[in-house]
């Protein structure tokens, strides 16, 4: 099993952050360029891979409340993860995403797995940016 887990600090309080991240609709803005969430009757979703371009059944639950997403395969159990936002005050955030390979064979690898992390977190951090400046301006 390989586990990997990255965190990034956001200038926007923590329900902002949540909602940008669980907002399904916007998914693509942010997650891997090479992962494509379809969602169905949730908590079900599809997740479509370009690098294998298998469409795989999957879970996405999201806790509000906890502001935690919570995701995985549903039929193998390959494949978990979750992203968690946390206020650190001064109407700052952190926002941590942790995954968990299963399988040997799903694992792309440490650099890949972390290079995809960064990304997706940077593009998540420039989605709450915009959104921030939009609602101050």
């Amino acid at each position: 099993m390989a586990e990997y887990e990255r965190s990034r600090t956001m200038p926007a309080q923590p329900e902002q952050v949540f909602d940008q991240a669980a907002d399904a609709a916007r998914f693509d803005a942010w997650l891997p360029d090479a992962l494509h969430v379809h969602v169905q009757d949730p908590p079900a979703v599809t997740v479509h891979e370009d690098r294998s371009g298998q469409d795989l059944p999957a879970l996405l639950r999201a806790e509000p409340d906890q502001m935690r997403l919570e995701w995985g395969t549903r039929e193998q159990g390959d494949y978990t993860g979750w992203l968690q936002v946390a206020g650190i005050g001064s109407g700052t955030s952190e926002v941590t995403v942790h995954l968990s390979f299963l399988e040997e064979g799903h694992d792309p690898g440490e650099r890949a797995v972390n290079d995809a992390l960064d990304g997706s977190l940077s593009r998540l951090e420039e989605q709450v940016r915009m959104r921030v400046d939009d609602t101050a301006g």
